[in-house]
């Protein structure tokens, strides 16, 4: 936690820009929806679903594109200019069928570049503002092919998908199940559905999908708080097209002279990954044998060097389950409370003696607002999908994590404290 509290805005772009451009290059992009293109017929979400999975894969898609990051407040950004991932961007994005990924972003301290190549499993991603370059290495699927990996299993039938789609009706809406809604999206015949928790979904309201009803490629991705109109999150381009496209496209190098970073994301070669593996399976196992089995109030209590806080419900969610952690090397406890998306998780462990905060980076800088829990002076970062909260007390460090509003996290801590 201290990390987001005080990390500049620079390094946090950082972290999150491979995990976006991943998330990006595996799943296409969305397009904003436009009017007056073709209209695909209307079918049953399942034939749809079908048609998408069935659709011969494209070479390349070329767009122009909007990203809209409204989840964390700009109340809560001081300092200079905007950042892009943090704080949403327009720019341009180029994806090959080989797993080869540019988006550029531009923001007003200059654009921001971010790479990805599956076949050399690298990235980076320049920061102009910073004059640096982060660049990292992405986890290898153990493929030796260079290009992307042919789909050996057979496509699901349309009764198979009819069949999932009524076990997961069991938990959510979905607007367009029995028909796809048929609409266009940037010029191309497309279907979309809108899904929305059908229990306790938190603060999370709905999300909306669309994709081409031709190519099977996602279209349009929103995500919305709960009564609320306008998405927290949104991926969409104004322009598209499909194709190969010039191998300049992805040839593009970091700035000459800026500072390169390297951010610790794991190594994709086989020796590392062995290794890495027998390390794992041997901690595994001892953290098997200290912390597995350690469940419920009493036994945790006993295993941690501070007074267990678990009331039976908080805030009115009833206490689910109570596990012992493995937190760096020291015991720490994980107690839950409610169930699904509305459920809250708090983490206690033994409060640091002491604490600095590390100097600010250049640039934006996210500033977490303080609370006072008890006499307790803590950090809270609200979002329209949920609330984090850190505070410590008599020793305790304790967080908490809910897609709960900040009162609802705010009258859990102090009932934790009493």
């Amino acid at each position: 936690m201290r990390y987001i509290r005080t990390a500049s805005t620079r390094r946090l772009l950082a972290t999150l820009a491979g995990v976006v451009a991943a998330i990006i290059a595996g799943a296409a992009i969305a397009v904003a929806a436009t009017t007056g293109g073709p209209i695909p017929k209307a079918q049953p979400l399942a034939e749809s679903l079908h048609d998408a999975a069935s659709a011969s894969p494209v070479a390349g898609i070329s767009a122009d594109i909007t990203f809209t990051n409204n989840l964390i407040g700009s109340t809560d950004f001081t300092g200079g200019a905007s950042d892009p991932i943090l704080q949403g961007a327009t720019g341009r994005l180029w994806l090959s069928n080989d797993g080869r990924l540019r988006l550029e972003l531009q923001s007003s301290n200059g654009d921001s570049q971010i790479v990805v190549d599956q076949a050399t499993h690298r990235f980076w991603v320049s920061d102009p503002a910073s004059n640096t370059v982060y660049e990292g290495t992405l986890p290898s699927d153990g493929s030796s092919s260079t290009t992307t990996p042919k789909h050996t299993g057979a496509i699901p039938s349309v009764a198979a998908i009819q069949s999932y789609l009524n076990k997961l009706m069991k938990h959510v809406d979905l607007a367009g199940a029995s028909t796809s809604d048929p609409t266009d999206v940037a010029g191309q015949p497309a279907y979309s559905v809108v899904v929305s928790p059908k229990h306790d979904g938190g603060l999370l309201g709905q999300v909306q999908l669309a994709w081409d009803a031709v190519h099977g490629v996602p279209l349009d991705f929103a995500v919305y708080a709960r009564g609320n109109t306008t998405p927290v999150l949104e991926l969409k381009a104004d322009n598209i097209s499909y194709g190969a496209g010039p191998a300049s496209d992805f040839n593009v190098t970091p700035p000459a002279g800026d500072k390169v970073v390297t951010i610790a994301t794991g190594s994709s070669t086989a020796a590392s990954k062995a290794a890495s593996k027998a390390a794992s399976k041997a901690t595994s196992k001892a953290a098997h044998a200290t912390h597995a089995k350690v469940t419920g109030v009493a036994a945790v209590s006993t295993h941690v060097p501070f007074t267990l806080a678990a009331p039976s419900s908080l805030v009115g969610l009833t206490r689910q389950d109570v596990s012992l952690l493995n937190w760096g090397g020291s015991p720490a406890a994980l107690v839950t409370y409610g169930q699904g998306l509305g459920g809250i998780a708090v983490i206690e462990q033994t409060a640091p003696k002491s604490s600095s905060t590390p100097a600010q980076g250049s640039g934006s800088t996210l500033s977490i607002p303080t609370v006072s829990i008890n006499g307790a002076t803590g950090q809270e970062l609200g979002t329209p999908l949920g609330t984090i909260l850190r505070f410590s007390s008599g020793g305790v460090a304790y967080t908490l994590l809910g897609s709960v509003p900040t009162s609802a996290a705010n009258y859990a801590a102090e009932a934790l404290t009493k």
